[in-house]
């Protein structure tokens, strides 16, 4: 099978990804204390979630996949699953696509990899890239997995948030995962879970209105004087 998806996928985003994975991307390492580097935890699933799990809002697709290991193996919180690409029957890089009815805001990116189970097959470096549509995907960031076993946990995004103290999320449609190269130069992938997250919500105080008002006009009586 050429091409595999929980539903059809989109021709046009297959064909995009191809199109833009014709230069590879190089790979730019960072420390794993570094800032921006992605966190690990052991655990199998279910993950101790940092955000709200989006996930379940879009359509998952894969470039291939051999029959029983298929994007759904992707969102079935069972350690023991996994989706295994096919190189016989799709395209190199392998990539994962999860396309959202509409726009929403994602903050990290968690994926579940077994380096000791999966030897070879376990991705070295991947690479991020989401859009607006499958014409106008961009890259967000290139993530580097040494020997990896648990859930890596990374911010989808490299810029700084306004307050300077974390990563600014994204509003998209499609979010791309792509195997940039695996270990051992394996050919096919494993990957035995992933997680979309959106960005937490502030926690209102106690004291604090949850709508407060905004105009002059609205604002000038809210308080008892």
């Amino acid at each position: 099978m050429a091409s595999a998806s929980a539903a059809a996928p989109m021709p046009t985003v297959a064909v995009a990804a191809r199109r833009r994975l014709a230069q590879p991307v190089p790979p730019r390492n960072l420390p794993q204390d570094s800032e921006g580097a992605p966190t690990f935890s052991p655990d199998k699933p279910p993950l101790k979630l940092s955000g709200p799990d989006i996930g379940h809002l879009a359509k998952w697709s894969v470039s291939s996949f051999k029959f029983g290991f298929g994007p759904e193996c992707l969102q079935d919180d069972d350690p023991e699953t996994f989706w295994h690409s096919s190189s016989s029957d799709g395209p190199q890089p392998h990539f994962i696509t999860i396309e959202f009815p509409r726009k929403v805001a994602v903050q990290k990116l968690s994926i579940f990899l077994s380096y000791p189970l999966d030897d070879s097959y376990t991705p070295a470096n991947i690479a991020i890239r989401a859009g607006t549509g499958p014409v106008d995907i961009q890259d967000l960031r290139i993530v580097s997995l040494d020997k990896p076993d648990g859930w890596a946990t990374f911010d989808i995004c490299m810029e700084p948030n306004e307050d300077g103290d974390g990563f600014k999320h994204i509003d998209v449609h499609i979010i791309q995962i792509l195997i940039v190269n695996n270990h051992m130069n394996g050919k096919d992938t494993h990957v035995r879970g992933v997680k979309v997250l959106g960005p937490l919500e502030p926690k209102v105080q106690a004291y604090e209105e949850p709508f407060p008002f905004v105009a002059p006009q609205f604002k000038m009586y809210e308080c008892i004087r």
